[in-house]
């Protein structure tokens, strides 16, 4: 489904990845882990074509086609959902009018027809309360005044009415306390896990693991992945620290 071959990628000329390869079949969640520093957030946002993040060597295919000849709004359509670490607050615009417009943007480009109004708020109520979401907080400005796990359950949300083929969710559990860990870790699940969809999950922590468990897990160290197992190489992780598993 997300096939990444020897994949290398600069920041103002600085290489970051330095040779990654790693293929996700369709009905696999896989997770990502690693130090800081390692290009985690970096392979995020080279695979949702995010400016300033420079392509020099390597291929990455999606679903067939060539992911990075297409623009981020073309990624998008294409069925690739990008979770940020830090959500991006936007004043003036609200939840339920950005939403609707993404949804409807992506619907034309594949040559569907839009959803009216009352369509998409059923739903909006429909993926919010999944999330546990009052409906009343998707009317507030995009992630203005919300807590980081308010940003981040909202853009579980914004998963789920997007309903995207393959998400790379970076660092979705950063900032969210144990009831909001189980909740979104539960619309990962009842979202992205069936038979035609992937998740590329980055991580620091195995704690998001416990309720998402990923088929293969990877650690991804100076650029590139140093190591591959199932799930209990993050448990191994989470004893014994990124070092020797570096260093192996």
């Amino acid at each position: 489904m997300l096939k990444i071959d020897n994949l290398h990628a600069t920041v103002a000329d600085r290489p970051i990845l330095t040779g990654l390869t790693l293929a996700v079949g369709a009905g696999e969640v896989h997770a990502i882990m690693g130090p800081n520093g390692a290009g985690k957030s970096t392979l995020a946002y080279t695979l949702g074509g995010r400016p300033g993040y420079e392509v020099t060597g390597g291929s990455v295919t999606f679903e067939g086609q060539d992911l990075l000849a297409l623009e981020p709004h073309e990624r998008a359509a294409a069925g690739l959902f990008l979770g940020f670490q830090y959500p991006v607050e936007i004043p003036g615009v609200s939840n339920v009018q950005f939403l609707r417009e993404a949804l409807n943007a992506q619907r034309k480009a594949r040559g569907e027809e839009p959803l009216s109004g009352g369509e998409f708020l059923k739903l909006a109520r429909e993926k919010a309360a999944l999330l546990r979401m009052d409906m009343d907080m998707l009317k507030r400005p995009v992630n203005v005044g919300f807590s980081g796990g308010e940003k981040k359950r909202a853009e579980m949300v914004q998963m789920g009415i997007l309903d995207p083929a393959f998400a790379v969710l970076d660092e979705t559990d950063s900032g969210l306390d144990i009831d909001a860990l189980r909740i979104v870790g539960e619309g990962i699940n009842a979202i992205m896990r069936q038979p035609g969809k992937g998740v590329l999950l980055i991580t620091h922590y195995q704690r998001l693991l416990d309720y998402v468990q990923p088929d293969r897990v990877h650690i991804l160290a100076k650029g590139r992945i140093v190591k591959s197992g199932g799930p209990e190489l993050a448990r191994e992780l989470e004893r014994e620290g990124y070092e020797s598993a570096v260093a192996a």
